[in-house]
């Protein structure tokens, strides 16, 4: 799978640092300029449905068990490997400095209709819900979050927001020609 972005802080040393690693799956569904994508109250953002990779689970069964947890989608099939994101963060988490988080994109298929999610907790805690939005309406608002909300923001808005970006300029234009 091609490498879309890294991201590694230029202005900290990593020598000697701890670093998590976390290996995450992350599907893209697209119908026209509409997009499948997770709304988060607490950051009031826009995200791609997915997550961490089980151990031993494969990458294709983690993003379509992520999808359907997450939004409550049947029937995923995944068209095709999109990319990877590859990004090392400051963290606070016990025993960490860092984390080097992986995404890797996956274009993927859904029966319109969606179902029951089976959100965990904290995502139930964080006002997690799926929603079909016009990609450049989401691009739009997760901008503004960036300029109006800079200490309440998530941790990873500006890989979905490159990602948007991203699937704007490649997939929305390939698709409507």
């Amino acid at each position: 799978m091609k490498i879309l972005r890294k991201i590694f802080p230029e202005d900290q040393e990593l020598k000697n640092k701890k670093i998590y690693k976390r290996i995450a799956a992350r599907g893209i569904i697209l119908d026209g300029e509409n997009i499948l994508l997770i709304h988060t109250k607490r950051y009031d953002d826009y995200s791609f449905p997915g997550g961490g990779v089980d151990k031993g689970e494969t990458l294709e069964d983690g993003v379509k068990r992520e999808i359907n947890e997450e939004t409550g989608a049947q029937n995923i099939e995944i068209i095709s490997e999109y990319g990877i994101y590859d990004e090392i963060k400051p963290i606070h988490k016990k025993d960490y400095d860092f984390i080097n988080m992986v995404s890797y994109f996956f274009v993927c298929n859904i029966h319109k209709e969606l179902g029951k999610t089976s959100l965990e907790d904290y995502e139930v805690n964080n006002g997690m819900d799926a929603r079909w939005i016009n990609i450049h309406e989401a691009i739009a608002h997760n901008k503004k979050v960036i300029k109006n909300q800079p200490k309440t923001i998530g941790l990873y808005i500006d890989r979905e927001l490159f990602m948007l970006e991203l699937v704007a300029k490649e997939l929305i234009k390939k698709e409507n020609k």
